[in-house]
């Protein structure tokens, strides 16, 4: 099954890290975020991924060429015509497709963008800004009982997103603006979609939350995934500062991998 991740948007809210480089790219202990969510993946056996790119896309491609010699030792013989050696292999078993899909596209125009990669097979989604430590394999298994064209991971979090309605069933029934409450559950993506969903995708103004999520919802074919652990997205400076605390620890909560 392959894995999509958003990684085209601008992370305006972050611009003090994002004037250079895309969000995705943003470092926490020294390695990008998109990686971070990568080795969550890979970790549970999912190893290829679709990557929606956009602003300043070429520096995720470049980042992807180099990736052998970043994780390697590796000399280099100036005396003989600049040989280069490989002492140290690392390798990830990964498949990646870094897709440019616009600079302007919305969300969901970058999920149309790229389905000729995925083909009519289910495939889950995620955004290219956050860390969760949520079993990926139990997301896939829910939503192969479940039967309904989509499941989203949600959390329970204080209200500063969008919230999410759902019934007793885990069936997401609507979408609603914030509003001043405790705790409410919201989108922590983690998707698995079925390959349909292509077919509410008219064009690259459409917002996946919106055009796609909500009448999904509607429909009844929405299934949540309520993940009690650790999520934390990246939309600002201090929350990334608050990724690198945790990394810095020594016990990143969604570290499986060694």
């Amino acid at each position: 099954m392959k894995v999509v991740l958003l990684a085209g948007g601008q992370g305006t809210r972050l611009s003090e890290e994002t004037g250079t480089i895309p969000k995705p790219m943003v470092e926490i202990g020294g390695m990008p975020i998109l990686w971070h969510i990568m080795k969550e993946y890979s970790y549970f056996g999912f190893n290829d991924f679709v990557i929606c790119a956009g602003y300043k896309q070429h520096i995720i491609k470049k980042w992807f060429a180099d990736y052998y010699y970043y994780t390697s030792d590796v000399g280099f013989d100036f005396a003989h015509r600049n040989k280069i050696t490989i002492y140290k292999e690392h390798a990830e078993p990964w498949n990646v497709i870094v897709v440019d899909t616009g600079l302007e596209t919305l969300t969901g125009g970058r999920i149309g963008r790229i389905q000729k990669y995925i083909g009519d097979e289910p495939f889950m989604m995620t955004y290219g800004d956050g860390v969760c430590d949520v079993n990926i394999r139990d997301i896939v298994s829910f939503h192969k009982l479940h039967g309904k064209k989509a499941t989203l991971t949600t959390v329970m979090q204080a209200q500063t997103k969008g919230a999410l309605e759902i019934d007793d069933n885990q069936s997401v029934q609507s979408f609603r603006e914030k509003r001043i409450r405790d705790s409410v559950p919201i989108n922590a993506g983690y998707m698995v979609l079925e390959p349909c969903v292509f077919d509410y995708i008219h064009s690259d103004d459409c917002i996946f939350e919106r055009d796609v999520l909500e009448k999904l919802a509607a429909e009844g074919q929405l299934m949540s995934f309520q993940h009690e652990g650790f999520w934390q997205c990246m939309d600002t400076l201090q929350e990334r500062n608050l990724l690198e605390r945790h990394w810095a620890s020594g016990h990143a909560p969604w570290k499986h991998w060694d």
